[in-house]
């Protein structure tokens, strides 16, 4: 298969590191990244090095290019791009994208699939997520501090079959993949960890340890979670009674140090996801009757000072 990585973030550094090193340029998987500025230079020169809790390595894609044009269309395009980018692009990788490409979004929305469809107009778009912290060190080195480092991906009307393939790529390539035959409910329980921890992390300026072990912020902490459990309810998403307590549990299971990526965008002073996550939130209820009275008043309070 021909895949393409859009995105060598921190994110795409780890998944598209992992690939580009167990396959090489020569292999039976070809493997492509999409990035930008020095970082691209930089593994263009020297390769993607990935500083991992699972081990070191240095990654030499097959092609490392900023133009979907060099490319060719791909089988396989893994988009690991942050939200407030992913239409953007997803316009601009058109050109590699035809009617058999399967397209895998790892971002951290619930909606990334209805962007892709709507921007692409083509492909087999599946959905998908992560668990993993990780963050760009330095051009062309990538770093993951934390998270069980666990993929998961799946079609939205449940059939599987055809995506096993793909599966086995990224299993062969030491990640830890898995085909979800529920992907709009395990998608929206990746969320309603990711999008309250980032509020919380991010409007106080806490580590997840700081955040969990603060009476005060881990009743906000639950209480956003409330809301999206309400809200998902609403939209008949079928969340596991008891979603609030695993999400916990499973911010728990990050070392004490984390920092949320978009913690990390607002002490770099750079866009950050607030819009695409807690705005969806506030957006959605809105539309849907859905009281989210924390989410705004955490969106109101991160608008004054992210972008």
């Amino acid at each position: 298969m021909r895949v393409a990585v859009v995105g060598i973030g921190g994110v795409g550094g780890y998944y598209g590191g992992r690939l580009a090193h167990r396959f090489p340029a020569g292999s039976e998987h070809e493997v492509a990244f999409v990035c930008r500025g020095a970082h691209l230079d930089a593994v263009g020169r020297h390769g993607l090095k990935l500083l991992a809790r699972d081990g070191e390595l240095v990654a030499r894609p097959a092609l490392a290019t900023d133009s979907a044009a060099d490319l060719g269309v791909v089988d396989v395009a893994i988009f690991a791009v942050k939200g407030y980018s992913l239409a953007d692009v997803a316009r601009a990788m058109r050109p590699a994208v035809g009617p058999s490409t399967v397209v895998i979004p790892l971002g951290n929305g619930v909606d990334n699939d209805e962007v892709l469809k709507r921007e692409l107009g083509v492909g087999r778009i599946l959905n998908g997520g992560v668990y993993i912290s990780t963050h760009i060190e330095g051009p062309g080195i990538v770093q993951q501090t934390g998270g069980t480092r666990k993929l998961f991906f799946g079609s939205l009307d449940g059939n599987n079959e055809p995506y096993r393939p793909i599966e086995d790529m990224l299993k062969a390539a030491g990640i830890d993949a898995a085909l979800s035959d529920h992907i709009v409910r395990d998608v929206w329980a990746k969320f309603i960890f990711i999008d309250a921890s980032s509020a919380v992390t991010s409007l106080h300026g806490v580590n997840m340890g700081t955040l969990l072990g603060t009476p005060e912020l881990k009743d906000l902490l639950r209480g956003l979670m409330g809301e999206v459990e309400a809200l998902a309810a609403n939209l008949n998403v079928g969340l596991p009674a008891g979603i609030v307590e695993q999400a916990i549990e499973r911010a728990g299971a990050f070392p004490p140090d984390t920092k949320t990526s978009m913690q990390l965008d607002v002490e770099k002073g750079a866009r950050t996801e607030r819009d695409t996550m807690l705005g969806y939130v506030v957006r959605k209820g809105r539309e849907r009757g859905v009281p989210t009275p924390r989410h705004v008043d955490v969106y109101d309070a991160l608008s004054r000072v992210v972008h």
